[in-house]
């Protein structure tokens, strides 16, 4: 952030050529106009309303992108389509984004920035580890039902072949992430004999992006919360003691 600017050292012409001519004795000081008074040294810096602008801008660009991908899929979206749904021109896109694969990446990677809050909140209040694993896979399935920028990067992913840049690893995290908290229900008592924390922890992985990813071609995820009801019924009281 750029720092305020000092204040101007112009004074009035007579005084910035240092004339000579004498001031009367006992004479008031010339005022200084509005235009020569020194800056407020508190004032805002003039570049943070642009900045915060740009900040915005780019947030509807990334939001427009990701409904387009996530309607569409990566391979039929162009900048100009984004430019388009954003209602603003291409140059605006560019000078954000260079191309799509940039956008691409920055939708997939608002996916993953989302869901350490989404998390955080659900893993409070719950004494019971079990219970905590149920209600982690309630507040995903909420997310993938209502929020366009998971349901962009989701789909990114599975079309991650298309996109000519480096994306993150799909799917290892949430493997390493169900198998802690599977590992926890099972300490405390809570899963059936013999469940392996780290292969439960891939089924259900599988089973839930697979889940997903069904509803979503089959039903433009309306019948999410359905499928995940099945999957609670069929894998998740499966696994408990």
């Amino acid at each position: 952030m750029a720092t305020p600017r000092s204040a101007p050292g112009s004074r009035s012409t007579e005084a910035g050529r240092g004339s000579t001519e004498p001031r009367q004795r006992g004479a008031e000081p010339r005022q200084r106009s509005a235009e020569t008074r020194p800056r407020n040294a508190e004032a805002k810096p003039r570049s943070e309303p642009k900045q915060e602008r740009a900040r915005r801008t780019k947030v509807h660009i990334l939001q427009s992108a990701a409904e387009l991908f996530a309607e569409r899929g990566y391979a039929t979206v162009t900048l100009q389509d984004v430019a388009e749904r954003a209602e603003m021109t291409k140059g605006a896109v560019y000078f954000h984004y260079t191309n799509k694969e940039a956008l691409a990446v920055a939708v997939v990677q608002e996916h993953y920035a989302r869901w350490p809050e989404i998390l955080k909140g659900a893993e409070g209040n719950h004494e019971e580890p079990f219970d905590t694993l149920v209600a982690v896979l309630d507040a995903v399935t909420r997310a993938f039902a209502r929020d366009i920028v998971v349901q962009a990067g989701a789909r990114l992913q599975i079309e991650r072949a298309l996109i000519d840049a480096e994306l993150p690893e799909p799917y290892v995290g949430w493997e390493d992430y169900l198998s802690r908290l599977i590992a926890e229900a099972r300490d405390a008592g809570q899963l059936r004999a013999g469940v392996e924390p780290r292969a439960a922890a891939r089924v259900l992985v599988s089973a839930f992006f697979g889940m997903q990813h069904i509803s979503d071609v089959l039903s433009r995820r309306k019948d999410l919360t359905e499928r995940h009801e099945e999957l609670r019924t069929v894998l998740l009281e499966g696994l408990r003691g």
